[in-house]
This record gives structure tokens, C-alpha cells and sequence, in this order.
């Protein structure tokens, strides 16, 4: 039987446990100050079961590629997993904030968290709006799971010093990930955005924060920089190392490609295998890449097809498809292809002359397959 370089089933099992024993000592902690709590802990359990653990991939292969132990040759190759895992609780909490923003319905084929505690508060006949309750109680758990990203993060095991050269990576992480965030829903607001202006929104949104700063994040905690110590030559790793350069070529172009087919899936996939209803991003009028594209080339009729369908709420499946064939007609979704065939060959390129070990160089070419040749 062959194994799989990148050994995501070992990863995806190793996070999760880590993921189900720092929940179990939060709900013990939180059962201490109130039992209404509980509903809160289900919640961050139920979006935290599910995912690809693709960040905490490239978070554990960004550690493999400085030289870190690998899983059963050394504890730390446990406590790299462990601290990648933190990972998921930020992309955890940006799930919740985005779909509170967007006003989704689902997430992962499930109730948004904003709709189940909605429905929690009519089940209870409760006083006040069952959306804005559901609105509050979701920002509240998304901020509770980024805030605990650091906790995680500090009880991996790993040493304080290696955690400590992380922390500017997991902080500028955090920084981009709301920024291009606040893009997107300006984008969305505006609603005149350029294809340049979209592939910004992809790039601090998605790019950075799915590929790039995970793989920097895992090098950091391996590599301490040579005859340098302190929180300036921590963050000199972000901007120095030619480590740190090696992940940014490779990651951001591959996490451009992976946003790009998240795009072309959320309009085009099945909703059986993504998870979401193609409607979705076009009820929300999000400016993709793939719309910026058709706007650029659409004729006066397939523009006002655009205008008239992008952003409403109402948005049946008829009027998606009037939408998919101009997307198509105006090769919007071919071009989009093709920049995720070339985004790939980048991020391969640049694989190849990167300073990683040669385990590491193997699975990061699986990832690049995994994350960019998704069913939908």
C-alpha cells in the first residue's frame, strides 16, 4: 500500500483529537461559570468536526520543510500538530463572522451557526428578534475562537521560545485575514470592482491566510534564526529569511489558485459535495474573480443579466443560470481556469527551488493537487 506524502490522514487525525481535548477542557471550564453555556461548546464542536485541515497541513509541513521532527520520531513532531490545530479555530471563527456578514443560511450542508442559535431563541418563544439573537450569539463564539487560537497555540507543548517566534506570524495572519475580509465587504458594497481589485480581496482573504502564513508559521516554530534571538528577530523571520521567501512563492500563488476554485465551485459545483447552495455567492453579490472577469468582457445585455441578478436576495435557480451562461459566454469561467493552471505551475515552480527538505518538497506537490483539484 502507498503511503501518501503528505500523510493527511495522520494529520487530519492528529488535529482533531488535539481539537476534541482543547474543547473538552473548555466545556469543563465553561460549565463552571453557567450550564446555559453548553449550546455554545455544541456549536464550536459541530463546525470544528468537519473541514479539510489544510491550513494545519501546511502549517505541519512549513515545520518539516525548517528541519522539524516528523510525527513518531520526536514529541515534537505530536506538539507541531497540536499547535497547528490552533489554526482551525481562527478558520473556525472566520466562518462564523462571514456567514453573520453575509447573511448565509448553511455552512458544510448544516445551519450557519447565526441561523441555529436563531432557531434556538423562536424554539424558546424568547423575547426580542430571533436574528439578531442569533447574530450576537455568533460573533460572540466567533470572537471566543479566535481569541482562543493563542491559548491553543501556547498549550502545544512546543517551547516557550518557539511559540514565541510564531506569534508574528499568527499575528499578521490575523491582521491580513480581517483586512481583505473588510475588502470583500466593501467589494460587495461598492459594487465596481476590477479584476485587480478582487485578486487583492483573494490574495489577504484566502491566499495568504490559507497557504502562505500557515507553511510560515510552521517554519518559524521550527527555526530559530541564526545568531539572532528576541521578538525583532522573530519578526525579521517574516521579512529576512530566505525560508520565510521560499513559502511566500509557493504559498501565495497556490492559495490564489485555491480561492479561485472555491469561486468557480460555489457557482458552478454541487451542492451535495461543497456544501452550499449555488446561489449562495450570488445572492451575497460577491465581486469574485469570476464575476470581475465577466463584468470586464460582459456586453450591454449580459451586464444588465450581472446587475439585475448579482446581490438579490431573492435570487431563484432560473436566475442563477442566467448568470452561469453569461460567466460562461463571456469566458469568465475559462479564463479563471486558466489562472488556476497557472497559479499552480507557479507555486510548483517555485516548489522546486525552494530551501524545504525533500520529504517536505513531496508533500507540499500533493497539497498543491489537493487543494486546487477539489470535486464540486
Amino acid at each position: 500500500m502507498t503511503t501518501s506524502p503528505a500523510a493527511l490522514d495522520q494529520v487530519r487525525d492528529h488535529v482533531g483529537r488535539a481539537l476534541a481535548s482543547f474543547l473538552g477542557r473548555q466545556r469543563a471550564a465553561l460549565a463552571d461559570l453557567d450550564d446555559d453555556l453548553g449550546p455554545v461548546l455544541d456549536a464550536a464542536g459541530a463546525l470544528l468536526a468537519g473541514g479539510k485541515r489544510l491550513r494545519p497541513a501546511f502549517c505541519y509541513w512549513g515545520w518539516r520543510a525548517a528541519g522539524g521532527a516528523g510525527l513518531g520520531d520526536d514529541p515534537a513532531g505530536g506538539h507541531i500538530l497540536t499547535a497547528a490545530a490552533a489554526l482551525e479555530l481562527l478558520h473556525a471563527s472566520a466562518l462564523v463572522h462571514d456567514d453573520v456578514i453575509d447573511g448565509s443560511e448553511t455552512r458544510r450542508g448544516q445551519p450557519a451557526v447565526h441561523q441555529t442559535f436563531a432557531a434556538r431563541h423562536a424554539a424558546g418563544r424568547w423575547r426580542g428578534s430571533a436574528g439578531s439573537f442569533g447574530a450576537g450569539a455568533a460573533i460572540l463564539l466567533g470572537d471566543l475562537l479566535l481569541a482562543w487560537t493563542d491559548e491553543l497555540l501556547r498549550a502545544s507543548g512546543l517551547p516557550a521560545a518557539a511559540v514565541q517566534r510564531g506569534q508574528p506570524v499568527l499575528d499578521a495572519m490575523r491582521t491580513e485575514l480581517i483586512a481583505g475580509q473588510y475588502l470583500d465587504l466593501l467589494g460587495q458594497a461598492a459594487g465596481a470592482g476590477t479584476v485587480e481589485s478582487a485578486l487583492r480581496v483573494v490574495r489577504y482573504k484566502s491566499a495568504k491566510y490559507t497557504v502562505e502564513r500557515p507553511l510560515q508559521l510552521g517554519a518559524a516554530l521550527a527555526a530559530a534564526p541564526a545568531g539572532q534571538a528576541g521578538r525583532a528577530a522573530d519578526q525579521a523571520f517574516i521579512t529576512d529569511s530566505p525560508l520565510a521567501a521560499a513559502c511566500t512563492s509557493y504559498g501565495v500563488p497556490l492559495g490564489v489558485a485555491f480561492q479561485l476554485r472555491d469561486d468557480v465551485l460555489g457557482v458552478f459545483g454541487n451542492p451535495a459535495q461543497t456544501g452550499k447552495p449555488v446561489t449562495g455567492d450570488l445572492r451575497e453579490g460577491k465581486r469574485t474573480v469570476l464575476v470581475a472577469i465577466a463584468m470586464s468582457r460582459a456586453s450591454a445585455a449580459q451586464a444588465g443579466v450581472l446587475q439585475r441578478h448579482l446581490g438579490d436576495p431573492r435570487l431563484d435557480d432560473s436566475g442563477a443560470a442566467e448568470v452561469r451562461a453569461v460567466l460562461t459566454e463571456t469566458g469568465a469561467l475559462a479564463e479563471c481556469e486558466r489562472l488556476i493552471q497557472r497559479s499552480v505551475r507557479d507555486a510548483l515552480a517555485a516548489l522546486a527551488a525552494a530551501p524545504f527538505t525533500a520529504p517536505a518538497k513531496a508533500a507540499l506537490a500533493e497539497l498543491a493537487g489537493t487543494a486546487t483539484d477539489r470535486p464540486g
